[in-house]
């Protein structure tokens, strides 16, 4: 096997790139390793191209293997790997959209890239290197690319004003900031975020940190690229002819600006596309009855000429005049509104929310701990009780398709929300339900993943979860020409965000950010641009947000009536026997006598889940096992049991003493018989505790005229 490595210190740990023969039928491959975590990135480009394609066909595939983590995992009879977990489709996406802005988008050669984490330590992510392993085997293969690109991770531990480089899991998961950043060349090309109120400030100097490190590995890179790299090949792009750049500047030029700029967006764009492609269709059929063929007929260059041309006027257009297609100013934010619950009794809450033609409606679904979701995974073996799932059905831009199944665009816009909400949510002490949001996108044209989270956190008000603040999320723009030319854009549309440079969503409160997300069309995007973004979706931010608190001012006072109680309390942990009892009888017991579900943690915590009558007496039998009982206590007790010198009376759910018949009355029962019988409720007081736990009662001095009450009366010669 030949092989050279490449060595860098990064965040205190060695990043180590091999290139090797192992999979040489690729175009392109390098292992990359961190720490102990060890990756293989690949790719492979087809020879084919898809000339009538109107995509650049791109795809990025993230392969988990449990053998990775040390890990059999798997079914239960099917011992293999099955569909990407989240979090593998999550660092998919990363990738994708790191390296996908690098490629000339007239491409139409098939190009796959495949991450393989061959192995995993309890440190170290394998996403950064995801990201420097796709690039090294892009940059060092044939394919025409422009990178290389690096990633760093930051993260800041609560109480600590320090930002970490490539935190550990420990550190990330009891962190309060969480940063990803790829980019290079000054500039950056992908962020995902997430925080708990974390102010502007320190999120700019994260980026200006994050932008110092990764310009370190592109040295590194570079270095690596000078020795390694392939030619380039040259790939045939098509382009149309003169001839047909004319047919555009006399037939759809002179329609661009009363079209785009009717405020429809993207319904403008695509009747342009469609009279453009009515003109290749009319050329194609005239070549082709004089017997002709031509470059013409190649669809895609007709559609990469189109997109190019629309895309010049709209950023014109917001360069120079500062105007926008629907006529907003740069900085304005659509009609808003909110509207919390008012939806139906049946759901634990609810939030509608609109922000101009995106419409989102938000369900509350509170649970048991034994509601919670399971996540088990090369990465990751933990219970979520707090999670976010995103719908978007074709209706919502008004299209026909498949319903049911969860793209990956799903999977990401859900977790993004989920993550900017994640910093507000209480703790399990403070509320300890599972809470389930399901966003349902009912119309869309921008940004709905934000809109997503302004209109959960309707829903969690409305549902009486105590949130720290309400969270609003914002969509900034970028219409660039150069680094001292360009237009930021407040809440882009569907055009804006086809035709512009940016995506640069931005959740959080009052007080600070709770999650970013940026995705860019052009290599790569200066930090003081984003700087400047940050600051507008603040502004933003606030507006909607006091929109929002307009429609409910606060979380509600108690959770919807429809909702599970949940009671949670602590019991001695050597109890915790009892109240399972031998073979689960007891706590089986319970759960059928009362309906409520019972579940206990081995540090003692009892969650007790039910309608509020039900989890009451579930509560009040589980404190009668685990009661400690000492003299003096005072009951209300059922006799169970007639003896010849006493009464067994029942004092808790598993517990009961003896009344000796000498402790009935103040005076002689010769009977016990003669004043009680099975089934009577008496009051009683612990007398006696002997050294074997045995509980001894006693009517009389609980209540000295009980006997009296009942009609008992001594025999003459006891008087």
């Amino acid at each position: 096997m030949t092989k050279k490595e490449y060595s860098l210190e990064v965040g205190g740990r060695t990043l180590t790139a091999m290139f090797t023969d192992i999979a040489d039928q690729a175009t392109g491959s390098v292992i990359v390793k961190y720490g102990e975590t060890m990756l293989l990135a690949t790719v492979v480009m087809s020879p084919v191209t898809k000339e009538d394609s109107d995509y650049f066909p791109l795809t990025v595939e993230y392969e988990e293997r449990y053998y990775a983590a040390g890990k059999i995992g798997g079914a239960r009879y099917i011992k293999r790997e099955g569909r990407p977990s989240e979090e593998a489709v999550l660092t998919g996406r990363i990738v994708d959209r790191t390296i996908r802005p690098l490629f000339d988008s007239a491409i139409r050669n098939e190009i796959q890239v495949v991450i393989t984490v061959l192995a995993m330590d309890e440190d170290n992510d394998p996403d950064v290197p995801a990201v420097i392993g796709a690039s090294l085997a892009l940059a060092t293969s044939a394919l025409p690319w422009g990178g290389p690109v690096s990633s760093v991770r930051l993260g800041q531990i609560e109480g600590n004003e320090n930002l970490i480089i490539n935190p550990t899991f420990t550190e990330r998961t009891t962190g309060v900031f969480d940063l990803l950043v790829c980019g290079g060349e000054g500039k950056v090309s992908m962020i995902e975020s997430a925080g708990n109120e974390i102010v502007e400030a320190k999120v700019k100097e994260a980026l200006r940190k994050a932008q110092e490190e990764i310009e370190k590995i592109q040295v590194w890179q570079k270095q690596i690229i000078a020795e390694m790299a392939k030619p380039k090949l040259v790939l045939n792009i098509p382009s149309i002819p003169t001839e047909a750049e004319s047919l555009f500047k006399e037939n759809i030029t002179p329609k661009i600006e009363e079209v785009m700029f009717a405020g429809t967006g993207k319904k403008s764009a695509d009747s342009l596309k469609e009279d453009w492609l009515k003109l290749r269709e009319e050329k194609m059929l005239a070549r082709q009855s004089l017997g002709e063929g031509g470059p013409e007929i190649n669809l895609g260059a007709w559609l990469n000429y189109f997109e190019k041309q629309i895309d010049d006027v709209v950023h014109q257009e917001a360069i120079n005049n500062k105007r926008r297609t629907d006529g907003r100013a740069l900085d304005e934010v659509r009609p808003l509104f909110a509207q919390a619950g008012g939806f139906s009794k049946v759901v634990h809450g609810s939030g509608l929310f609109y922000r101009g033609a995106t419409h989102v409606l938000t369900t509350l679904t509170l649970g048991g701990p034994r509601d919670s979701l399971i996540v088990e995974g090369m990465e990751v073996d933990s219970m979520k009780y707090f999670f976010h799932h995103y719908n978007f059905p074709p209706y919502s831009v008004g299209e026909t398709g498949r319903v049911g199944n969860t793209s990956r665009r799903s999977i990401g816009h859900g977790a993004l929300a989920e993550k900017s909400l994640r910093g507000v949510i209480p703790s399990r002490e403070e509320f300890p339900y599972t809470i389930r949001l399901v966003s349902e996108v009912l119309a869309s044209n921008g940004s709905s993943s934000q809109a997503s989270v302004c209109a959960s956190t309707l829903a969690l008000m409305d549902g009486g979860v105590p949130i720290k603040r309400p969270v609003a999320g914002i969509s900034i723009g970028l219409m660039y020409e150069s680094d001292d030319k360009y237009e930021l854009i407040t809440d882009i549309q569907g055009v804006e965000d086809h035709y512009g440079d940016m995506d640069f969503k931005v959740a959080g409160t009052t007080v600070g950010i709770t999650g970013i997300q940026l995705d860019i069309k052009m290599g790569g995007i200066p930090v003081a641009i984003l700087e400047k973004a940050i600051d507008n979706a603040r502004v933003a931010r606030e507006k909607i947000i006091a929109v929002m608190v307009a429609a409910i001012p606060a979380p509600r006072a108690e959770i919807n009536a429809s909702a599970p109680k949940i009671l949670k309390i602590m019991i001695p942990t050597d109890k915790i026997g009892a109240v399972i009892g031998p073979g689960g009888k007891m706590i089986q017991q319970i759960t059928a006598d009362t309906g409520a579900v019972i579940e206990i943690e081995d540090d003692g915590t009892v969650y007790i889940t039910g309608k509020t009558d039900q989890a009451n007496a579930a509560k009040e039998m589980i404190e009668g096992i685990c009661h400690v009982y000492k003299v003096g206590e005072r009951f209300e007790g059922e006799v169970v049991r007639l003896m010849d010198f006493g009464a067994f009376v029942q004092i808790g759910k598993d517990a009961d003493g003896l009344v000796h018949v000498s402790e009935i009355a103040n005076f002689r029962i010769d009977k016990v018989a003669d004043a009680l019988k099975i089934g009577d409720i008496v009051p009683v007081v612990i007398k006696e505790i002997d050294e074997k736990h045995r509980i001894n009662l006693s009517i009389k001095q609980a209540d000295p005229e009980w006997a009296n009450k009942k009609g008992l009366k001594p025999k003459p010669n006891q008087l």
